[in-house]
């Protein structure tokens, strides 16, 4: 995987090893599998929340991941011009390169472990495209989409970016260097992340070595889902199986346990490590809209047809 790598993981500042008698172990609440679909101009996703009940995911909303897939010539796909209201979108690309461009003036690139932020907010239109170069080659494409949801308060302000490079990702080690951690937003064990939040959460993406353990503090007032990228393993004390595809819900406590399988040829654990604080306030999603109220759903689409949420530029 492309996404940001050391050569060696004991020149990275350690995160501590967790007090079980300070904090409890998280156990594991639900493993489900994710389902494959198609998004956007066809390119292939897992559905990595399918069948978990929304006050589980609270702040979440949905999330996909893009991929694995190697294309041919000419076969990489994108998004068309759509728009979003209500909440922001989390891009982070682990394998390939993705361009977008909003109705605001925005745009750019996002490319091997590269984190574009967009928040929605009142409303903007945007468009997610692989360019030219790589529709004319083909090439692998993997990344993941993580919808964070905006408390009523925030729903309307304006939209904005931020492109958090590969080079700003905060990378960590366990207290042990058994594994590789990228804490793109939130705190782990007294150090930050880049991402900025209207909703508290953290965002980890770890590589843990075959047979390694990794046990990470995480914030009491924050849930915890685990989602595996590649590879097999384990999560919690308990040794709860979890596989390429599967989420993990861990319930309350003060501290996570993910263990990677060491079978003769196993490669490393790729886990997505999320959190957020719920919001606690009613949801009402349909399409690109992640609003309050069925009112403010239908306000959202008729502000799109009437052109309220911006232009597609020339």
């Amino acid at each position: 995987m492309p996404a940001v790598t050391v050569d060696d993981l004991l020149v990275l500042p350690r995160v501590a090893r967790p007090d079980p008698a300070a904090s409890p172990e998280r156990p594991v609440r639900s493993v489900t599998v994710a389902p494959r679909g198609f998004e956007g101009e066809g390119f292939p996703v897992h559905r990595a929340f399918a069948g978990v009940a929304q006050r589980d995911l609270d702040p979440f909303i949905h999330m996909d991941e893009m991929g694995e897939v190697d294309y041919g010539p000419g076969e990489p796909k994108g998004t068309p011009w759509h728009p979003h209201r209500g909440f922001e979108t989390v891009t982070y690309m682990i394998d390939g390169i993705f361009r977008h461009q909003d109705s605001i003036g925005g745009g750019g690139v996002i490319s091997d472990g590269d984190t574009q932020w967009m928040t929605a907010g009142a409303g903007i239109l945007h468009i997610e495209a692989p360019p030219e170069e790589l529709v004319v080659s083909g090439g692998l494409f993997h990344g993941v989409q993580l919808w964070v949801n905006l408390p009523a308060a925030s729903k309307w302000t304006p939209p904005r970016y931020q492109d958090i490079g590969r080079a700003s990702v905060r990378l960590l080690t366990s207290h042990d260097g058994g594994a590789l951690i990228r804490l793109v937003a939130g705190s782990l064990g007294g150090h930050d992340g880049p991402g900025v939040t209207h909703t508290p959460i953290t965002f980890v993406h770890a590589t843990v070595e075959p047979g390694a353990r990794l046990e990470l503090p995480w914030p009491a007032e924050q849930n915890a889902l685990v989602y595996v990228l590649s590879g097999q393993g384990s999560v919690t004390s308990a040794a709860q199986p979890i596989s390429a595809g599967r989420l993990a819900v861990l319930g309350a406590g003060g501290h996570l346990v993910v263990t990677a399988g060491q079978a003769a040829g196993s490669a490393p654990l790729e886990v997505l490590l999320l959190g957020g604080v719920p919001i606690g306030e009613p949801v009402a999603w349909h399409g690109p809209f992640v609003m309050n109220t069925e009112a403010e759903l239908r306000q959202a689409f008729e502000d799109f047809r009437h052109g309220r949420l911006g232009q597609v530029p020339a």
